[in-house]
Order: C-alpha cells, then sequence, then structure tokens
C-alpha cells in the first residue's frame, strides 16, 4: 500500500507546487457556474402573484357561523354563534373572559379595518363545534396580546374554555 501513498504524496506536492488556493477556489467557482448552466431551471410557483389578483373578485362571507367571517381572521377556537351564544357574547353559563387578545380585521364589504377583541367564554366545557384557526398578522408567543394559542380563561374563577366571541372595538383611520 505504501505506493498508492507515495503515488498520491507525489500528485498533491505537485499540484500544490503549481497552483495557488486561489486559483483552486476559482477553478471550483467556474465548475459550478458551469454546472448550474447545465442543469434545467427549476419549477417555481407562479401562483403568489395570482392569489393577489383573485382577492378583490373573493366572495364575501356574511356568515357568522363560518370560519371564513372576516371578523374570524385571527381567532383561535370555537365560534360561539355556534355554541349557543352570538357574534359578540358569550353562551348561557359561561362567563366572559377577563383577559384578551385583539386582531385588526378588514371588512371586505366597507374596506375598513377594525379593531377586533377575542375573548373566550369560560366556566364549562368545550362546546367542540365550529372549530376555527385563521392566524392572519399573529404574533409570536412573547407578545401575549395578540397571541391566540393561550387559554385566555386563566384568569377567571374556572379556567375551562368554551368558545371564542370577536366582538369590534375600534375602526381604523382612514389615513392615506
Amino acid at each position: 500500500m505504501k505506493w498508492f501513498d507515495d503515488f498520491f504524496e507525489s500528485k498533491s506536492r505537485r499540484v500544490a507546487q503549481s497552483s495557488s488556493r486561489r486559483s483552486a477556489l476559482i477553478t471550483i467557482g467556474k465548475l459550478f457556474v458551469g454546472t448550474a448552466a447545465a442543469l434545467p431551471v427549476l419549477p417555481f410557483d407562479r401562483v403568489g402573484n395570482s392569489a393577489h389578483a383573485a382577492e378583490g373578485k373573493k366572495k364575501v362571507v356574511e356568515d357568522d357561523t363560518s370560519c371564513d367571517y372576516w371578523r374570524y381572521c385571527a381567532l383561535d377556537g370555537f365560534l360561539c354563534t355556534c355554541c349557543g351564544g352570538t357574534i359578540s357574547s358569550c353562551p348561557p353559563g359561561t362567563e366572559i373572559s377577563k383577559v384578551t387578545w385583539v386582531g385588526t380585521c378588514r371588512n371586505p364589504a366597507d374596506g375598513k379595518d377594525y379593531l377586533i377583541s377575542y375573548n373566550d367564554c369560560c366556566g364549562v366545557a368545550s362546546c367542540g363545534h365550529c372549530g376555527c384557526n385563521r392566524n392572519e398578522r399573529e404574533r409570536p408567543g412573547y407578545r401575549l396580546g395578540v397571541h391566540n394559542d393561550i387559554n385566555w380563561c386563566m384568569a377567571n374563577t374556572s379556567n375551562s374554555y368554551n368558545c371564542t366571541v370577536a366582538a369590534i372595538v375600534g375602526v381604523g383611520d382612514a389615513r392615506n
């Protein structure tokens, strides 16, 4: 096996004496560029541009028992409208959470942005109907006031979660 080691040692020394590290990097770079030019172009997604074009053509959902209803843009939980309550009031036997998270949702009917307060209704076991998980403009967990993955019933006497309401608390300014 000594002949094998001697052969590669002599070849390596010859290459090291006749070239520099910079020229080796240039050669490797040329090899990569040449290979990339010979490869076919990878496919890419053109849907992104079409999705924005289709936004204006979206059908406006006015059903407050559907997850696609505009007020539910940052909601994560069960809809109180399917559990015996309304869009802004808890079902009988439950109480509204003392803490809340907020989201800003655009009403497609009038084009205005609304500040929505999402309150959990607490005190009775989970409703289990009309579960929604929409996370538009959700923030990471360290910004608790705009994070929807927390049991907000923790401040109430009973921390049992039932459903979530979406009450409008403000209208955005139309300053452009």
